[in-house]
């Protein structure tokens, strides 16, 4: 679980190339994320989803991975749920990563706490995320493009594992970010 995005530090409302900010719901949603990517990615890159299918919170990146694998992205995608990457392997995978994959921009995904009115919003920008300190996990950053959807409030940080996240929201969020992925990276 990523650290929440403080809106008013990280996106640059006034360029649309550096960050992005929509909803799952949107009619346009697969669009902007398709021409943030289209915009932002000239050369090789590879897409790191990170989290875990043991807590329905914490699955959308292992989600979104799985769909771009039978999308038959054609870049690497890391981080599905038959081979998740979580707290556990994280940086093993970002050495197997760095050595076989090197000069490659990561787009780094993975789920986020934000508030209350944000839930089920989709953000990108320019940067790293930073995996785990939404929970108070200090792992390490990484990414050159972060996208993090935000999957409950961080008004119930302490109980996040027991708190009662719908699957939908996060079957429907990963179907918007995979599709956005794959037409901005097809």
């Amino acid at each position: 679980m990523t650290d929440i995005f403080n809106l008013t530090q990280d996106f640059d409302f006034e360029d649309p190339i550096k960050s992005l900010r929509t909803f799952y719901n949107m009619d346009d949603t697969v669009f902007l994320i398709s021409n943030f990517l289209k915009n932002n990615i000239d050369s090789k890159c590879l897409v790191l989803c990170i989290g875990t299918d043991r807590y329905i919170g914490d699955c959308l990146g292992p989600l979104v991975g799985t769909n771009l694998e039978k999308m038959n992205l054609p870049h690497p995608v890391f981080g599905t749920l038959e081979n998740p990457i979580h707290a556990v392997n994280l940086k093993k995978q970002l050495a197997y990563i760095e050595y076989t994959y090197p000069n490659y921009k990561v787009i780094a995904l993975d789920a986020c706490l934000g508030a209350e009115e944000n839930i089920g919003c989709i953000q990108l920008r320019h940067g790293c995320l930073h995996p785990g300190k939404g929970v108070g996990k200090n792992l390490p950053s990484v990414g050159d493009i972060s996208i993090v959807g935000i999957v409950d409030s961080c008004d119930h940080e302490e109980f996040f594992f027991l708190h009662n996240i719908r699957l939908n929201l996060i079957t429907k969020m990963a179907d918007a970010m995979a599709k956005g992925i794959y037409e901005g990276l097809k």
